[in-house]
């Protein structure tokens, strides 16, 4: 054989190898490129095909929470526009209905409660954001009236979703509680378990959603009035107590005895109208302010009044100076509150 034969077959063996190799080359090309394509394919008909099945257009009430389903005549452009929409985790609105939680999911349930027992270091706060609750809802329902009288071992209800009780007033009708709370009337029809619209005086409904007067719950925390002099002590605390100006005997002292030296600034316990700047033989220098609520505070003996009778005030404002005027035995300031015209304990009341 000679050299020029050696040289043919060498060269048909080098375009065998050639052509395994380029087989072998088209072959990874087709796995790399192709195959994603087909398995993309798939996954948008099983999108599709999904969207189709789960979209609803309308959710008919059938008496025991049931839905029927309609489903929905989407274009390849929304599947294009969904899919893309998952790749990326955008929750925008694409203005197609099936990305949008349904309403349906936020009909009103009935109302049923768990338990939970107080621990040290508890607080109805802490105890609400644990239970996902507002804290208002956890007062209502365990008519606590002063949130800092919990008690370790205390059991609490707990409901499985926020509001308040309202206790039916004689005329009241189901569609003025729903308007006084501003609660759709069939929401609390749904909550409570109601089959007519009579509601009967006297008893008890769970206003679903519904918030607490933000006054009356400043009151069961005892956040409602601020210290009205800072840095002050008490001397004397509200109720009965021995007459302090001798002869024996016990009085009831109306409001709290707050010692601080003559000229300390004296304040607004909470926002109000001035109604009355005076001097009384036992109050000596006073004022009077009333607030919303049927709120009203008196602060008597100061040295110096700084504000005028029709004065608007605000939580935290200097009304006047501590002194020791009127009948007293040093100064200080007599610190009184009424609501509604009945004497209240002003340190329930102050943060």
């Amino acid at each position: 054989m000679g050299e020029r034969d050696t040289l043919l077959i060498w060269l048909r063996e080098q375009v065998k190898t050639g052509r395994l190799f380029f087989f072998r080359l088209l072959m990874v090309c087709c796995i790399v490129f192709y195959f994603p394509l087909v398995l993309n394919h798939q996954s948008e008909q099983g999108v599709k095909e999904s969207a189709q099945e789960s979209a609803v257009l309308s959710i008919d009430e059938n008496g025991m929470g049931g839905v029927s389903l309609t489903p929905l005549d989407l274009t390849d452009g929304d599947y294009t526009a969904i899919l893309a929409n998952v790749a990326v985790g955008d929750s925008s609105d694409l203005g197609v209905s099936v990305l949008q939680e349904s309403p349906d999911y936020f009909r009103p349930r009935m109302l049923n409660y768990s338990s939970y027992k107080v621990v040290g270091g508890d607080t109805v706060s802490g105890i609400a954001a644990w239970a996902g609750l507002r804290e208002d809802t956890l007062l209502s329902v365990n008519k606590i009236k002063n949130s800092r009288l919990l008690q370790i071992g205390q059991v609490l209800k707990i409901p499985n979703q926020d509001g308040i009780y309202h206790t039916v007033a004689g005329g009241e009708t189901l569609e003025s509680i729903g308007g006084k709370y501003k609660v759709d009337e069939k929401n609390i029809a749904v909550v409570n378990e109601l089959f007519s619209d009579a509601v009967k005086a006297g008893s008890t409904l769970f206003i679903p959603g519904a918030r607490m007067d933000w006054v009356y719950k400043q009151e069961i925390n005892g956040d409602l009035f601020i210290w009205p002099v800072a840095g002050g002590y008490i001397t004397s605390n509200f109720g009965h107590r021995s007459n302090p100006f001798g002869g024996g005997g016990r009085q009831f002292h109306t409001g709290l005895d707050i010692g601080a030296p003559t000229g300390t600034a004296v304040k607004a316990a909470m926002g109000g109208r001035v109604s009355t700047v005076a001097y009384d033989g036992v109050l000596g220098n006073y004022i009077v302010i009333s607030h919303h609520s049927g709120y009203r505070t008196i602060y008597g003996h100061l040295s110096a009044t700084r504000v005028k009778p029709g004065t608007n005030v605000h939580m935290g404002q200097r009304i006047g100076d501590v002194g020791s005027t009127g009948l007293s035995t040093g100064p200080h300031l007599h610190f009184t509150v009424y609501k509604n015209g009945v004497l209240v304990n002003p340190r329930s009341l102050m943060k």
